[in-house]
């Protein structure tokens, strides 16, 4: 039977907000957009000739799973950190100032580039130490971290495989996140579509924490938090 527009409109919105899975395909067992397994396989196995098991830490994420995420934050139940991956009192921050912090580390459900599968957090299995469970925080991929040679690699071979780190760099949004990984052909489509109206609808129907708060102030969130990243 054939796509009507309307219909094709409701598969485009569910992709880019994590309500669709149409998409995607198991690889690692996580799940990536089809369109970035040929990539990262061709990235991986060049990565494991300069001695790195390139390995996903997590993958596709869905607009549920991301809210949980985002709801235990601001709801106190998990730890909302500073830039400095140091934990907050929430107790002492207002509903925006919640929203503010989470969002240096945690993407507002709908707006999550891991809803499209285009997007990977990685490490080097074989460079995490014995007994040591993988934070994804910056120190591990820095200079004296058990990471650091590998995101050296990533820097310096990333581009050819058309990979990009939209977080490379602190530009007072989402904090550095050296882990995480855009397949730039598809996501820079994705991201052109994404867009406030779609967030605000998407979102006016959810229970999401602090939701009325968010709506108040999505303009001013999207641009900080959503488009601020850094350029391929």
């Amino acid at each position: 039977m054939a796509t009507t527009p309307t219909q094709a409109h409701r598969i485009s919105d569910g992709l880019l907000t994590g309500q669709s899975q149409e998409h995607l395909v198991p690889v690692q067992q996580h799940q990536i957009h089809q369109g970035v397994v040929s990539a990262f396989t061709a990235m991986a196995n060049a990565a494991q000739q300069a001695g790195f098991e390139l390995t996903i830490a997590s993958g596709f994420r869905s607009f549920e799973r991301q809210q949980m995420i985002w709801d235990n934050k601001f709801n106190g139940l998990r730890p909302i950190l500073d830039s400095n991956s140091h934990p907050l009192d929430p107790n002492k921050l207002t509903d925006e100032q919640k929203i503010e912090a989470i969002l240096r580390w945690s993407a507002l459900p709908g707006a999550s580039r891991h809803h499209w599968g285009t997007d990977i957090d990685v490490y080097a299995r074989n460079c995490l130490p014995k007994d040591t469970q993988l934070q994804l925080e910056p120190w591990e991929y820095q200079t004296g971290g058990h990471q650091a040679e590998f995101a050296d690699w990533l820097d310096q071979n990333m581009a050819q495989f058309e990979f990009f780190l939209p977080y490379q760099h602190d530009l007072g949004g989402v904090a550095n996140e050296p882990w995480h990984l855009s397949y730039h052909p598809i996501s820079q489509t994705l991201m052109q579509q994404l867009t406030p109206e779609l967030l605000h609808r998407t979102l006016s129907h959810s229970q999401v924490a602090g939701r009325s708060q968010i709506l108040a102030n999505l303009d001013r969130l999207y641009n900080r938090y959503i488009v601020n990243i850094c350029e391929v």
